[in-house]
C-alpha cells in the first residue's frame, strides 16, 4: 500500500500511552479535522517529538498516511500551552476545550475555525488576560455557532423588540424574548442588557474582535451558566471535563 507524506499544523487534544515510549495522539488539525496518529518513541527523553506531541501542544507535523492510519514522522512545537504546576482551574478548562473539540469533531470546512477559536482561548487563558468564566462562555457559544447551533438573538422572537430591561433566552430553542412576550418557562434564562450584549457580540462579531471585551466577574459567571446550559441542551451531553471543572468552584 502506498504511503503518503504531508505536513500540517494542529493542537494535541488527547494523548494515550502505548507501551513504554510510544503514544497515540489526537490532533485538531487546520485542514483535516480531528485525526489520530501514532507517535513512535515520543515518550523517550531522547525523542525530538516529545514536547510536540504532549497534550495542549500546538505543533507542526509531518505525517505519513497508509490507508486510514497516520504516523507522526516529524514534529516541531509552535506553542506549548501550560506546564506542570500551572493554575489547576485554567488547566482543567483547557482540557474541557480539548474535549469539546474532540467530541464535536469539526469537518474539513469548519476545522480551521474551531482550531483558531481554541488556540486563541488557550492563549488568553494561559496568559491570564481574560476571566476564566468569560473564556468558557466565548468558546461554548461560538463553537455552537460554528457547528450549526447558532441562536437567534437579533430581537424578540414574537414582537421583534431589540431590547428591554430584561430579556429571556430559550436555552432549548436558542430564541430570545422580551419581558412582555416571554411567558417564562423553566428553560428560559433571564438576561440583563449586559448579558444580551455580550452574547450578541460572541455570536455576531468578526473573529478579530471576538475576545476584545471584558465583563465584571459576576456577569462572567452568569454568562457562563447560560452558555453551558444551552450547550448541554443542544448537544445532549455533559462532558466529564466540564463536570470536573465545575467541581472546583
Amino acid at each position: 500500500m502506498i504511503q503518503t507524506e504531508f505536513t500540517t499544523d494542529g493542537l494535541i487534544i488527547r494523548e494515550q500511552n502505548i507501551r513504554d515510549n510510544d503514544k497515540l495522539v489526537t490532533i485538531l488539525t487546520r485542514d483535516m479535522g480531528v485525526i489520530s496518529a501514532y507517535a513512535a518513541g515520543s515518550k523517550s527523553i531522547k525523542s525530538k517529538k516529545g514536547s510536540s506531541t504532549c497534550l495542549l501542544s500546538y505543533s507542526s507535523f509531518t505525517l505519513k498516511k497508509k490507508g486510514d492510519f497516520f504516523r507522526v514522522f516529524e514534529a516541531s512545537p509552535i506553542k506549548v500551552f501550560f506546564s506542570t504546576g500551572d493554575d489547576i482551574e485554567a488547566l482543567c478548562l483547557a482540557q474541557y476545550f480539548c474535549e469539546l473539540a474532540s467530541t464535536h469533531t469539526p469537518d474539513d470546512k469548519t476545522c480551521e475555525s474551531v482550531l483558531r477559536l481554541i488556540l486563541n482561548a488557550l492563549y488568553f487563558l494561559s496568559e491570564k488576560k481574560r476571566d476564566i468564566f468569560l473564556l468558557k462562555a466565548i468558546v461554548e457559544l461560538r463553537l455552537l455557532c460554528v457547528i450549526g447551533y447558532m441562536p437567534n438573538l437579533v430581537a424578540c422572537k414574537k414582537c421583534v423588540k431589540y431590547e428591554s430591561e430584561l430579556m429571556y433566552f430559550d436555552t432549548l430553542e436558542g430564541l430570545l424574548y422580551c419581558t412582555e412576550c416571554s411567558q417564562y418557562q423553566k428553560d428560559f434564562a433571564v438576561l440583563n442588557s449586559t448579558l444580551v450584549t455580550a452574547m450578541r457580540h460572541i455570536i455576531y462579531s468578526d473573529f478579530e474582535k471576538l475576545f476584545l471585551f471584558t465583563l465584571p466577574e459576576d456577569a462572567c459567571k452568569a454568562l457562563s451558566s447560560v452558555t453551558e446550559k444551552y450547550l448541554i441542551n443542544k448537544t445532549e451531553q455533559k462532558l466529564r471535563t466540564l463536570s470536573f471543572f465545575n467541581s472546583l468552584f
